[in-house]
């Protein structure tokens, strides 16, 4: 074996003589140390190789070959790592999510993050992340990685991965100014230039034309513009055309992102955007219809980082009521803590126990902690403790959620339950409408977490319970029957806005009349009532419905032709507005004499009718 074909090659003489430079560099301090010795080990060698001719056998006459240097990446710590070890990222990855998520013990054993409650985790918003953890980078990449090292140049975002497929992206005409900024809280809008505003316009034309095609000519034009992309997404989902429904979206948060602000941040949970604005109603809805997809996609801890940075855009109001659905999220990507984490931080002063997600969502939360063999026996017996207790508090506060509940998980409670009027379908019947919406969505939406064998065991014994406490007439249960005919008289314009955006079958069929009746955009389910409009679309020349004859005809000829506009105003024009009616009918007389003058000339007629059945 040559020496250049040995695995690690010496250090070449130029090598040799950095290392000497530097050990003549270094502080006074290290003179006598490691490094001295090592160079005038080196210095030697030096010599002895001048001194020495090259032994190495000369096996042919071709030039030998340099063995090529591996290509090495260092990271930050310093160390370098080999095209072979760039697979374990993701196990470095996770090591350093395991270490680096600041997890505090608290009193009540439960364990929590010191973290703001609504901090986005940028890595969290990939969903490519999630996939891999669950079936391996290999099987997720494939063969991308050499593909993405010729793809062309695009600009780095967070919420979306730019695609090949895409129109290359120019400048759209949307922007984002800063408001103002409160008590470390900063106030953002999107804008619309004056060029953005004209394609506006088109876009709301071809919506009222219902012609999608109309929509994809404008998308031609204008290949990102977003109200476009979410409403024609709308119709590739209604027509089963899931994956281009899903890459519309994605294009439309990337022209978004593409325009944030400097300062603007995602994962601060400081940052605001009003709903009222209908500049900035786009981006909210692009986020639930992503959410949406990476829901069903299979990725429900992506879904989850989303859902906190809508609400994290305005926690106060949350205009797509996005509270209806995390405890949802949180339950399937097994954030057990944050969900109760949130619980503790928010009843104080947001009444979340009032809504039944979050009643019966918590003390599930609960039940599957105290089902972790890692925790103590004293986290184990609290939190089965709360979970009983609380599960109590929401089949006594909303009793008709459990019936429709067991019906879906297909499951036939016994004969004490199913006979009593307490859970009968008397329930159902006397609550408020509003209340109803909200159990039949959060049935609809969550059945399937209550399949579990365990949980429906755990669910009887406290049925039980409540049937005692009912049969005891506790207080209690008259106290939360008042609560439920006090309380839902009417629901707020945001979960209306929600149930349809969320499309749940159970809880669209008890949306109230007012709310069918009228037309719903996607682009803009329900807007505001109190709405911020900082440009208006200029008002289309209207044509009175009781229009003449003489009129409807000339317009079919010129489109633009208003005989209201001939018409002079005022008395003193009385007679001109005469001569030009005596002169409309006198030309509506000749074109009446013309027309009954037409005659068409008949084809001549040949002398051999029969024909002799040649053709020519």
């Amino acid at each position: 074996i040559t020496a250049e074909e040995s695995e690690d090659e010496p250090p070449s003489r130029e090598e040799r003589a950095d290392t000497r430079l530097g050990a003549r560099d270094a502080p006074e301090g290290y003179s006598n140390g490691a490094v001295t010795e090592e160079a005038e080990g080196d210095r030697r060698r030096d010599e002895e190789e001048a001194e020495q001719p090259d032994q190495t056998p000369v096996l042919s006459n071709k030039p030998r070959k340099k063995k090529k240097k591996r290509k090495t990446r260092k990271t930050l710590a310093g160390e370098t790592l080999e095209d072979n070890d760039l697979e374990d990222i993701d196990s470095l990855l996770q090591k350093i999510e395991d270490t680096s998520g600041l997890w505090q013990q608290t009193q009540s054993g439960i364990i929590a993050d010191s973290r703001p409650l609504l901090y986005v985790e940028h890595r969290n918003l990939n969903p490519e992340n999630e996939l891999k953890r669950y079936f391996g980078a290999r099987t997720v990449l494939g063969d991308q990685r050499p593909r993405q090292r010729q793809r062309q140049y695009v600009r780095s975002t967070w919420l979306t991965v730019p695609k090949n497929t895409w129109p290359r992206y120019g400048k759209t005409g949307i922007a984002m100014q800063l408001m103002d900024t409160r008590r470390g809280v900063q106030y953002f809008t999107f804008e619309h230039h004056r060029e953005y505003q004209q394609v506006q316009f088109k876009f709301l034309d071809a919506v009222e034309s219902m012609d999608p095609n109309n929509i994809v000519l404008l998308l031609q034009m204008n290949p990102f513009h977003v109200d476009s992309l979410l409403q024609l997404s709308d119709v590739c989902r209604m027509q089963e055309d899931q994956e281009m429904a899903r890459d519309l979206v994605e294009r439309a948060l990337y022209s978004l992102e593409s325009a944030f602000h400097p300062v603007f941040s995602l994962t601060s949970g400081t940052c605001r955007l009003d709903y009222r604005r209908p500049e900035n109603r786009a981006f909210f809805l692009a986020l639930f219809k992503h959410l949406m997809f990476l829901e069903k996609r299979g990725c429900p801890r992506t879904a989850l980082e989303f859902c906190k940075l809508i609400l994290s855009l305005d926690p106060e109001n949350d205009p797509l009521c996005v509270l209806l659905m995390i405890d949802f999220l949180s339950l399937r990507a097994r954030e057990y803590t944050f969900l109760i984490r949130m619980f503790q931080e928010w009843e104080s002063h947001r009444n979340l126990s009032q809504l039944p997600n979050f009643a019966f969502s918590v003390p599930l939360a609960y039940f599957f902690l105290s089902q972790q063999e890692e925790r103590s026996e004293l986290e184990l017996s609290q939190a089965r403790e709360k979970a009983a207790r609380l599960i109590q508090l929401a089949l006594v506060m909303f009793p008709s959620v459990l019936m429709p509940l067991l019906d879906h998980c297909s499951v036939q409670p016994d004969a004490r339950v199913a006979n009593h009027s307490f859970f009968r379908l008397n329930a159902q019947i006397s609550q408020p409408p509003t209340l109803n919406q909200l159990t039949c969505l959060y049935v609809g939406r969550t059945h399937s977490l209550w399949k579990d064998p365990a949980v429906m065991a755990w669910l009887e014994t406290n049925v039980h319970e409540v049937l005692c406490m009912v049969d005891a007439q506790d207080p209690l249960v008259e106290e939360s029957e008042h609560k439920r005919k006090m309380r839902y008289q009417s629901a707020p314009r945001n979960i209306y806005r929600h149930i349809i955006l969320s499309e749940m079958k159970e809880a669209t069929a008890a949306l109230p009349l007012e709310v069918t009746s009228q037309p719903v955009m996607g682009f803009d389910p329900l807007p505001p009532l109190d709405s911020i409009i900082s440009y208006t679309r200029p008002e289309r020349t209207t044509h009175p419905s009781n229009e003449s004859t003489l009129s409807l005809f000339f317009r079919s000829l010129l489109p633009n032709f208003n005989l209201q506009d001939l018409r002079p105003d005022g008395d003193e024009e009385a007679g001109a507005g005469q001569d030009l009616n005596q002169g409309v009918n006198r030309l509506m007389a000749a074109m009446r004499d013309m027309l009954a003058n037409i005659q068409f000339q008949e084809p001549p007629r040949d002398d051999n009718p029969e024909g002799d059945g040649d053709w020519d």
